[in-house]
């Protein structure tokens, strides 16, 4: 195993690192033993990263239980932010809320420190001064070593790293943005900015949710959605461009599994890529292509299906701003939409109300 250096922490991670969402019982593998020995037999093939996150059910438990006498092997990394509950303070990034779930995180996965802390996803409402300055506390007391964040804009990366420096406090030490054959927008801003500022990368979804696998074909996509499956086969274009990667994965003697993890770790600004599995025979398929490395011509021809710095189509738990959810923050307000300023006479709308513009 060749370890990569994570950001500027030197903390050495191998380039593959093992996803633990699909280790819940309620959403993935139902048997915690198995669970266990899935992630045991990744740490004796050299694997040492492991991810998870409190909003993951009881993923932490899960991995807690299976580390008890190897957890000092293991770089271990949760994330914090996404909702825990109805109230509406258990989520976010504020001081509040952190210091509550790190010790909920702690106990969970039955160890006294987390290797890597991680804001789950980017909260507008909270000023990044409080949540680095509750973090930085943490590094102090040595409950967390290094923190992150995970699909969180280049812009905003930059001035979380801005912030620490003028405030003296702890920096974001790694981002985990999603990246995959089919999502490559990271490689717009996200990649080189990390690189600009050390920041290590861990990228999630490598495999586009189950697509890249190949055990997903577009012939199937209709009774895959009537099953209740794969929601994300709604785009054609997604699904066409999949079935290019599977031709090329075919000529290239590769499976469509290693062409895809190969892929990712072959950006000079990515550290590791987290593939999220959930039975035995999915670690041991990933574990047969660790050594594939792709070739200029391999590189290039995935070049000419998807151009570098584009996405086709988006998975489903991609970060969205609030610019883009939120009507009022591209709109300005009624009267101040003409050039002069004045109210202009609209369409009548419902009711025969004049509506204004």
């Amino acid at each position: 195993m060749q370890y990569r250096t994570l950001g500027r922490t030197g903390i050495r991670v191998s380039p593959y690192a093992l996803g633990a969402l699909m280790f819940a019982t309620p959403i993935g593998n139902p048997d915690p033993d198995d669970s266990a020995r899935i992630i045991h037999k990744a740490l004796d093939a050299g694997i040492n990263l492991i991810d998870t996150a409190d909003a993951y059910g009881d993923s932490e438990e899960v991995v807690g239980k299976a580390l008890k006498g190897r957890r000092d092997n293991v770089v271990l990394a949760t994330k914090v932010s996404r909702s825990m509950g109805d109230d509406p303070n258990q989520q976010g990034a504020s001081r509040r809320w952190i210091v509550t779930a790190v010790e909920n995180s702690l106990r969970r996965l039955q160890t006294g420190h987390i290797d890597l802390y991680q804001i789950h996803r980017p909260d507008p409402g909270t000023d990044i001064e409080e949540t680095l300055s509750a973090l930085s506390d943490l590094i102090h007391s040595e409950k967390v070593r290094a923190i992150g964040t995970s699909t969180m804009p280049a812009s905003d990366i930059i001035e979380a790293q801005w912030v620490a420096e003028r405030r003296g406090l702890a920096r974001f030490h790694t981002e985990q943005p999603p990246y995959s054959l089919l999502n490559r927008g990271i490689e717009r801003e996200v990649l080189p900015v990390a690189q600009r500022y050390g920041v290590g990368t861990l990228v999630w979804g490598p495999f586009g949710q189950g697509l890249l696998t190949g055990r997903v074909r577009k012939d199937q996509q209709n009774e895959l959605r009537r099953a209740g499956f794969f929601k994300h086969l709604n785009d054609e274009r997604r699904l066409d461009t999949v079935e290019q990667f599977l031709s090329l994965a075919e000529e290239a003697g590769l499976s469509p599994t290693h062409l895809a993890m190969a892929f990712t770790i072959a950006h000079p600004g990515v550290t590791s890529a987290i593939a999220g599995l959930r039975t035995m025979s999915h670690l041991d398929d990933l574990l047969a292509g660790i050594d594939v490395a792709l070739t200029d011509d391999i590189l290039d021809r995935i070049d000419e299906i998807v151009p570098p710095g584009t996405d086709i189509g988006t998975l489903d738990q991609d970060y969205v701003p609030p610019a883009l959810q939120q009507a009022n923050l591209r709109r300005r307000p009624v009267s101040e939409r003409t050039a002069g300023g004045r109210y202009r006479e609209g369409p009548a709308g419902p009711g025969g109300q004049v509506s204004r513009s």
